[in-house]
Formats: structure tokens, sequence, C-alpha cells
């Protein structure tokens, strides 16, 4: 496995130069992203210019920083000054930032070697990734299978050894699902952790960026980095300081598992959950089961929210200022229809007048308001149930991976795999996603950590012990580059 650590450890006892190792998963991209398509936009002058600089402090016999010279890559929707950031939406053809995000903001100043943009569902509505204008990431485990979404690319990326980590968003569990299919560790953080200046809005109460890697002490070295204060943020708290804690003992813990977050679940991954929760017991945790029904108006909560925001937050993409631009219109009212129509795609089209309609008048109080109030209602469940216990233990999908073009065949069973992610984001709270077995097809299963707002100390302790206890479950793909 190509864990930070590893390649950190090799760089500074000088067994592989930075440009050495970034041309290797260069190479190892041009090779395995025509079947993965984890890529959209790769970045060699970039990387290599990066890791140039970095062999250079290491020659100096200056010292380097945990994530310095590591090859990383980021999802399309978070700005890059000069480099095409489209959100695998037509309507952002060519567009190339003139700032960076934030997150990338301090990676580059921690010469983080970037090796391009990964794929996602457009605009991050998605949970398959085939959304994507530029066609869907494969997984890694089975290239037949979709790689999850939205942050399909990164997660492909990843778990196909072509990055060593990477930067997704989750919006209603886009980190966390195909951290889940992919194989690989996906941390949400809690909202206002991680700054979002830059990333490009899906919908601004609920989207968070976080790390996917290989292990969960990766995911709490890159946290840990990224949970900076932003003044340019204003719900951007901070957070981090979260590797200290991954030795903790967990005797004595409780691990509170919601009846409800069972229902309708695919036996294997029920199962899986389950032998993970023994795990647990053999650590010396407590299990405390109790009752979550408000759960259930957790989806419609988010698909209303959600599609509400979207509608806002996209009204900017017009054809005027940037992007795609219809060719044939009659006036400026036909030109931004046109465009609208031509550059999103039908998803993302299908999102915005849900959005839309729930905000009008006359249905603004019946569908919007009354779900802004279950939000509350949702958030006080959630505090309360983490009083009776200390972290909560979840599948992250109902399923494992599924094949290619089932999300256009059942779009219904695609929206509920969001079912057992979206309750985090809509209370804010953090959540890490790790895999716990295979199906018998060989595809993972993920389950994922639920804890107290700011509580990511605590959840990436218990999946560190987790890993610790069970490694079997972190298998390695056969792609990419061999450390």
């Amino acid at each position: 496995m190509g864990t930070i650590a590893k390649i950190h450890e090799m760089l500074v006892a000088k067994q592989v130069s930075c440009a050495e190792l970034t041309k290797s998963y260069l190479d190892e991209i041009e090779k395995s992203n025509p079947e993965l398509n984890a890529y959209v936009c790769v970045t060699p002058e970039e990387a290599m210019k990066t890791a140039k600089a970095v062999d250079k402090k290491i020659a100096a016999g200056e010292s380097i920083g945990a994530l310095e010279g590591v090859p990383m890559t980021l999802k399309d929707n978070m700005s890059t000054k000069g480099i095409e950031t489209t959100c695998c939406s037509k309507i952002l053809t060519g567009y190339k930032p003139i700032f960076d995000a934030t997150v990338w903001e301090i990676l580059r100043e921690q010469n983080a070697v970037l090796l391009g943009k990964t794929n996602m569902d457009e605009f991050a509505m998605g949970s398959s990734c085939e959304n994507s204008f530029f066609g869907g990431a494969a997984n890694p485990f089975d290239t037949n299978y979709v790689a999850g979404g939205s942050s399909g690319g990164v997660s492909s990326a990843v778990g196909g050894n072509i990055a060593a980590y990477g930067l997704g968003s989750d919006t209603g569990g886009s980190i966390r699902q195909p951290a889940s299919f992919c194989g690989v560790v996906g941390l949400k953080p809690t909202y206002g952790a991680v700054s979002r200046y830059g990333l490009i809005a899906y919908a601004s109460s609920l989207d968070q960026i976080g790390p996917v890697t290989k292990t969960v002490e990766d995911a709490s070295l890159v946290f840990d980095v990224i949970a900076k204060q932003d003044k340019r943020d204003s719900t951007s708290v901070g957070g981090g300081n979260t590797y200290a804690s991954l030795q903790n003992d967990i005797k004595g813990m409780k691990i509170g598992i919601a009846r409800e977050y069972l229902d309708g679940v695919r036996d294997d991954v029920k199962e899986a959950v389950l032998a993970a929760a023994e795990v647990y017991k053999n650590l010396g945790a407590e299990i405390v089961y109790f009752d979550l029904p408000i759960l259930k108006f957790a989806l419609p909560v988010y698909y209303i929210i959600a599609c509400a925001e979207a509608s806002s937050n996209l009204g900017r993409y017009d054809g005027i200022r940037y992007g795609y631009k219809t060719a044939h219109y009659t006036g400026t009212h036909d030109m931004i229809c046109r465009t609208r129509s031509e550059g999103f795609g039908e998803e993302v089209k299908r999102r915005i007048l849900l959005g839309t309609y729930v905000l009008s008048a006359g249905y603004y109080d019946a569908y919007y308001k009354k779900a802004q109030n279950l939000r509350g209602t949702i958030i006080s469940a959630f505090n309360r149930a983490l009083e009776q216990c200390d972290v909560i233990l979840a599948p992250t999908v109902p399923m494992t991976a599924f094949e290619k073009g089932h999300a256009t065949s059942d779009p219904i069973e695609t929206y509920l795999t969001d079912i057992c992610t979206v309750p985090v984001n809509i209370a804010g709270l953090p959540g890490v996603s790790v895999p716990c077995g295979f199906s018998a097809q060989g595809l993972p299963i993920g389950m994922q950590l639920i804890g107290r707002s700011f509580g990511e100390a605590q959840i990436l302790n218990a999946a560190y012990q987790y890993q610790q206890a069970a490694p079997e479950k972190f298998m390695d793909t056969k792609w990419g580059v061999k450390l």
C-alpha cells in the first residue's frame, strides 16, 4: 500500500526521489486511467515542478512535512488557479479559476504533489459517478461496477493506487459512499471543520470537504493539516489534532447501534457491520442498541433542502461570465435558457426543478419550511443518542457497488443508497467510512462511525483500533504503484 507514512519514510531515507515517485504515479495513471476513468484532468508539469522542489529541500538536508512530496488528487469541484475546474459539467467547459480553494492553498504551501483533478457526478449530484459529463469512474475491485458518487474519481484513484490520497466533498454521503464501494477510508468532517472557500457549491449548508485515503492514519494526517479556520468562510471554525489520539484505548467506550440503521440493509452488509461490533466487544467496548425513529425522515428532508439550495447556487451559470454558452439564440433570455438547457445534465436539471418548486410561493411552507423544522428535530435526536453512547456504528451504504448502468435503470433505488449517510450531513456531524468486509462477488463493504460535533479524534481512534484488529478488511487492489 502506498500510504502517506510509507512514502514519507522513503523520501526522508532517500530510497526514492520525489521526482521518481511522481513519475511512477504519472506512468501508472497513463496506463490505468483509460480503464478506471478516475482522472478528468492530469497535471504532469505541476506535479513534476513540485517534486523537484521537494528533492531540492531533501538534498539540502532540510526536513519535510508529513504530506510534503506525497502525490495526491483533488475532486474536480475544488478551485485550482489556472487549472481547469469543471465540476464534470458541460456548462463549466474551459473554466480556469483565478484563485485557489483554501484546502488546495494549504496543501500547495506544503508542497503536496497534485497529479490532477478527479471525476465526479456533475455538480456532485449523484451516487454512481455516472452523471459525469466525462462518463463514470470504474470500481478498482471490478471495473464492471461503479466507483460510487459523487466523489467516485477520488475513491477510484486512491483504491486503484494512482493517488496516495485525495480530497473529496460530502453533501449527503459523497465521500463515504464511494469510499465504501472502493474499499478505502473516507472522512466527512464536522460542518465547519474544513473551509469551503473555493469549493463550488451544491448545497451550502450540507457541503463539507474531507480526505479519502488508504488507511485511518492517513485520513487523520490529512484532516489535521486541512482543518484550519478560514476568515473567507464564515462557517469555518477549524479542527484537527486527531493524530495524537489514535493510540487511545477504547475499553469501556460505548458504541451505539440504531436499529433503524439496519432496516432494509442487505444481509451481507448487516452481517459485516454486526461482525465489526463483535470486534469492538473483544476490544473492551460496550455495544448499546437504541431506537432512532426520526431516521425515516432524513432522506426526504435531505432532498428538499439540498435541491432548494442547489437551485439557488446554480443560478449563476448563465453563459454570460464564464463556461459554456449556446451558439444560437435570439435574445438574452433565450441565450440563458438555451445555455442552461444544453449545459446541465438531466440529473442536475431534475434537482434544480425540484428545488425551485419547493421554494416557490404556495409550496414553501409545505415543503422547505417543514424540512427545515424536521432538520432541527433530527439534530436534537442525534444529540440525545450521543448522550447514551460515545460513537454510533452503522452501515455506510445498504449494499455494495452496483453494476454500471444500474443507476439509469433504477434511479429511485440509487437515491436510496444515501439513506445511511444523509442524516450525518443534516445534523452536521462527523462520520468516517472504513472497510469491514467483502461481498460474495469480492466487492468491499463499508461501515461508518458517527461522532459528536467536532468529535473527529474519537471516531478516527475507534476506526484505527478496528483497523489494527482486522487488517485483512483493508485489502489492496491489483492496480497501481507498488512501493
